[in-house]
């Protein structure tokens, strides 16, 4: 999950996590109970839902085998309980995992974590749902094979990263989505009684229509007890970062996509530059041993993160762009001179390109390397720490609409030249090339995903530095543009309406009433999001500065800090909450 990203204020915090070479506090599990099982709550690896509730669960249930599972499943149904299901680690920033009520199950795949199989003549591998991705990667290669795409950060399960469409970056073959490389897939759904309560649908290309729903199905057709995926003979690839002005941005990103296998672009549109990643599969002759270890993603001393974090925090209260433009620029020059954490032999990086084979260099996350250290050092977003608290916007544009985007998030600029310093101290914006997809809730059309990560406020009703830019983007993107929102990495305000852009959403919605007619697996908060129960936006105080709603009134500001609910100034339908100095 690349856009994780840890900023730097200081360039000596930076140097520290460059040299630390100790492994991190592992992550605590997301679901705590009172006493072993039971009276549960659950959130997300961050510590914190977009909306700050609490989510709530009589117990929880840990199944081992498939038949545990099962078994789980049938009992629940034969009671009429909301279940939910979890991940290991939890990374999902909405509500996916939150049943109604506090009466609900909880079931966590953390122990369903076996490759059951891999076929290196038909080139598959069946795992259970709750397998990391670097699991994956890992023993497809000592079987030389590769997962040729997927998401840059390795602590996902296969079961929670293909029901919200998480993707790596190309245009190429089948596209970067892990979920159209799968093959088959066993779920686990509540059944009548004449059923033992229980139904285990095995879905393949024969029953396309059901695969298609179950692909991205967002949790709430069943449990996912196994995937077999289609993988590829072991490559190598190549890769090179290059500076450019962002002035022909627009252009380039349309043609980039098509020339590169796996390219993507980051964007610093305040420092008027994009990052373009020339990333293409060579032959495993090739000489380099080449290994990515994404910098933000590796084991950080928690007091550097603390000293980050406390910067922040004072540059937001006294609204200092400046040392916030100064601060991105010198984290964009490291990560620059430390070509993002890749290295030409697995320790020092000589110079591009940097060659290797795909499971060294598609995906990592090494502060997942646990050793218990008493949280001397943690992954960056460790809620445990005083460490990156944050907000993610992501969304996916057309490729025939990519370039007017471009070009009026670059007007914006012009009229707030600092403004966008803001995502910049969270590496910029990740540009990520998607193609349609058959899943029923995955993309489109062919695309650009753009992804946002920036500073979040412990208070729910303190309004961020330049939040109207911010906001009037999202908009932008998702109302004038279209734009899809990512399942997993989103605030409330890109999801409301979203399910009336997909074009099989009717055929979704038949699919789970046949699959789970009860809505044992929905939640209130699923049903909003599906269209099932009207929308989600939510009026109250405050509301927009978390993303719960879109302004229409002062109040859903934070009129008495002098933000007030005004017209975007490039997109002006948007209705965003803007700073505003009274005389």
């Amino acid at each position: 999950m690349y856009t994780l990203f840890l900023r730097f204020l200081r360039p000596n915090c930076l140097l520290f996590l460059l040299i630390s070479t100790v492994s991190s506090n592992p992550p605590e599990d997301p679901i705590k109970c009172v006493t072993k099982d039971t009276d549960c709550t659950i959130t997300n690896s961050y510590g914190t839902f977009p909306d700050r509730s609490i989510c709530h669960a009589a117990n929880v249930a840990y199944p081992t085998t498939e038949d545990e599972l099962i078994a789980v499943v049938a009992n629940a149904t034969m009671a009429k309980r909301k279940i939910k299901v979890a991940t290991r680690f939890s990374h999902s920033s909405p509500k996916l995992v939150c049943p109604d009520g506090r009466d609900g199950l909880l079931i966590s795949t953390k122990y369903l974590n076996y490759i059951i199989d891999t076929d290196v003549k038909s080139m598959t591998m069946t795992v259970e749902s709750g397998v990391t991705l670097r699991q994956i990667i890992n023993e497809a290669a000592r079987s030389g094979l590769a997962l040729p795409y997927g998401p840059y950060w390795w602590g996902l399960t296969i079961g929670g990263l293909i029901s919200t469409g998480a993707h790596g970056s190309t245009l190429w073959g089948k596209g970067s989505s892990v979920h159209d490389y799968i093959v088959r897939l066993t779920m686990v759904s509540p059944g009548q009684p004449e059923d033992g309560y229980v139904k285990i649908r095995n879905l393949d290309e024969k029953n396309n229509n059901e695969l298609n729903a179950a692909k991205v199905s967002l949790g709430v057709l069943g449990v996912i007890s196994k995937v077999t995926l289609k993988l590829q003979p072991m490559f190598k690839r190549s890769i090179t970062y290059a500076t450019k002005s962002d002035m022909d941005l627009g252009d380039e990103a349309l043609s980039f996509g098509r020339l590169y296998e796996f390219g993507d672009i980051t964007w610093y549109p305040a420092q008027h530059r994009a990052i373009f990643r020339a990333d293409n599969r060579v032959s495993s002759n090739t000489s380099g041993n080449g290994l990515y270890s994404f910098i933000p993603f590796r084991a950080t001393p928690s007091f550097a993160l603390a000293l980050v974090r406390v910067a922040e925090e004072s540059e937001e209260s006294l609204r200092n762009s400046e040392a916030k433009c100064v601060s991105a620029e010198l984290t964009t020059a490291t990560f620059l001179k430390t070509a993002y954490g890749l290295t030409n032999n697995g320790i020092i990086f000589t110079g591009y390109p940097v060659i290797g084979y795909q499971n060294r260099l598609q995906s990592s996350g090494t502060c997942l390397d646990s050793i218990e250290d008493a949280l001397i050092t943690a992954c960056p977003w460790d809620p445990r720490i005083t460490g990156v608290y944050f907000h993610q916007t992501t969304f996916t544009i057309g490729l025939s609409k990519v370039k007017s985007f471009i070009q009026e998030v670059q007007e914006l600029v012009k009229l707030e030249p600092k403004a966008l310093c803001v995502i910049e101290q969270y590496n910029g914006i990740l540009m990520r090339y998607v193609k349609a997809s058959s899943a029923y809730l995955g993309k489109q059309e062919d695309a650009i995903d753009f992804d946002l990560t920036y500073y979040r406020s412990k208070d729910p009703m303190t309004p961020r530095l330049h939040e109207d830019i911010l906001e009037e983007i999202e908009q932008m993107a998702v109302f004038k543009y279209g734009g899809l929102p990512h399942w997993a990495k989103n605030r409330n305000a890109a999801f409301d309406g979203a399910i009336k852009k997909y074009k099989n959403a009717d055929k979704f919605i038949k699919i789970k009433q046949m699959y789970d007619p009860n809505g044992l697996f929905s939640s209130e908060w699923t049903d909003q999001v599906l269209g099932l129960k009207g929308g989600l936006a939510i009026v109250k105080e405050g509301c927009a500065l978390e993303g719960l709603c879109i302004c229409s009134e002062d109040i859903h500001c934070a009129p008495k800090k002098g933000y007030l609910c005004r017209p975007g100034k490039v997109y002006k339908n948007a209705r965003v909450c803007s700073r505003v100095t009274r005389a």
